[in-house]
């Protein structure tokens, strides 16, 4: 009796292994990318029953998430904020402004940390002044960015390339990114480059040639040269990218708002005769007129689709933006926490820096993150979670992959890469309409090799009968 009691118990056990072991076409596709199942780790649980884990792998282990962080940042944003809430962007004035359209002293800028004031926002609240009637600015345009507490970001610290947009440092008034758009395309022989953001000031000296071969890594081959007053871009473009969107940000905080204060007003039939700089507002000061930004929900969809990670390093730091002081990194952590013990979750490896996963030190296990999943499941922000994540072969970062297979539209899934790092996180259909929370991270310097194996789980799930 007892042999056979031990028998079962055995086999049970036995099952259990089976049921979380990592399946064939995933190990099999992680040997091919030469990683070491040591540097994985996997969690695949069932949503729609209080099962164990289907799959489970290394999940303790502490990693680096890359961008799946955004993951923390975002479902926090959503509940601490709400879905509905907005930013405001306002144009304040210390004196008043004359019947002839002039104002005779400064006009102030006060950001709130808006994620997303992009060009047309700007371009609105200048016009609301406009409106108002005034036309001419004798003092100076003084930029508000006290909202934020945060100091000067080296941005080429993180990977030796300053210039690129998704390197800009938190804000409390970012304008439009901070960012230059250029559309790149082929035209006979050549290359032609539009400057697509204005910049007073700016001379843009476009010396590119039509190349031959693949599209892929094209930006890595152009060479970018900033200097006071001039951008030089040249370098090889191939004719096979078509047209394309070159983002830069050479320009300081300051000098970007500049450039594109005095194109925009003077489009609009405006003149100024002060300088830009930063200030605070004083206490004096009144509203002239505001610009209310798109809510947390659709601020959220943006980060998570397309892993913007300037908008998500803004959504982390609204999140410490309570008592007034100005918003810290430090202040943001400590309420992300606060929060998670609210929601008993623990996670005791969690290592935070800024909230978009554009880090070396950010650390969470693959557990952890899958309790997170669960947790959301449960939330009554619930369906806008899942509604800013990449679905499938269909939109965001995940449009180009398991395109006209099982699994395409069926999965909703943040991604990240680093050097290094490979991740996915998200929730997954299987044949049968039942959902798991899936969770595939990767930290291996052969990481960007592990996209098969990611895939391989996903159409796993995908072509699942349940049970």
């Amino acid at each position: 009796m007892l042999r056979s009691l031990l028998g079962a118990a055995l086999f049970c056990w036995a099952g259990s292994l089976l049921a979380q072991a990592l399946p064939a076409s995933v190990t099999q596709a992680l040997a091919t990318a030469q990683i070491p199942l040591q540097s994985v780790a996997v969690v695949v649980q069932p949503l729609d029953n209080t099962g164990p884990p289907l799959v489970r792998h290394n999940a303790q282990a502490p990693m680096n998430p890359a961008s799946v962080m955004k993951l923390v940042t975002t479902y926090a944003a959503l509940e601490l904020l709400g879905p509905a809430a907005t930013w405001q962007t306002g144009a304040w004035a210390s004196v008043e402004p004359g019947a002839d359209g002039r104002l005779p002293g400064p006009l102030y800028l006060k950001g709130s940390g808006d994620p997303k004031f992009a060009l047309e926002s700007f371009w609105a609240l200048l016009r609301q002044l406009q409106v108002r009637g005034i036309r001419q600015i004798d003092g100076d345009l003084i930029l508000d960015r006290s909202v934020f507490n945060v100091p000067a970001l080296d941005p080429g610290a993180f990977d030796n390339k300053p210039m690129r947009a998704y390197n800009v440092g938190p804000d409390g008034l970012l304008v439009d990114f901070r960012a230059l758009r250029f559309t790149l395309k082929p035209e006979g022989n050549g290359v032609r480059l539009w400057s697509e953001t204005p910049s007073e000031g700016l001379q843009v000296d476009a010396r590119l040639t039509a190349g031959n071969g693949p599209c892929n890594g094209w930006r890595d081959r152009l060479e970018v040269r900033h200097s006071p007053g001039r951008l030089e871009i040249s370098g090889p473009y191939p004719v096979s990218c078509g047209e394309k969107s070159l983002y830069l940000a050479p320009l300081s905080a300051d000098s970007h708002v500049e450039g594109l204060f005095r194109a925009l007003w003077r489009e609009l039939g405006g003149s100024f005769k002060g300088r830009v700089r930063s200030g605070v507002l004083p206490p004096e000061a009144r509203l002239l007129a505001s610009q209310e930004s798109p809510p947390v929900a659709d601020m959220v969809r943006d980060v998570n689709k397309w892993s913007n990670n300037v908008m998500a390093r803004q959504l982390f730091l609204a999140l410490g933006n309570g008592d007034g002081s100005g918003a810290t990194e430090e202040k943001a952590a400590l309420r992300l926490r606060e929060w998670l013990r609210t929601k008993q979750l623990a996670f005791p490896e969690l290592v935070l820096e800024n909230g978009s996963g554009l880090s070396r030190r950010e650390r969470i296990s693959a557990a952890s993150l899958n309790q997170l999943l669960v947790s959301a499941w449960q939330s009554p922000v619930m369906p806008e979670l899942i509604a800013s994540l990449p679905i499938t072969g269909l939109d965001g970062t995940m449009k180009k992959r398991l395109n006209d297979t099982a699994a395409t539209g069926r999965a909703h899934i943040k991604t990240g890469t680093l050097d290094g790092v490979k991740s996915a996180a998200g929730y997954a259909l299987d044949a049968r309409g039942q959902r798991y929370a899936v969770t595939f991270l990767i930290n291996h310097p052969r990481a960007g090799a592990g996209q098969e194996a990611m895939d391989a789980l996903l159409l796993w799930v995908a072509q699942r009968q349940g049970g």
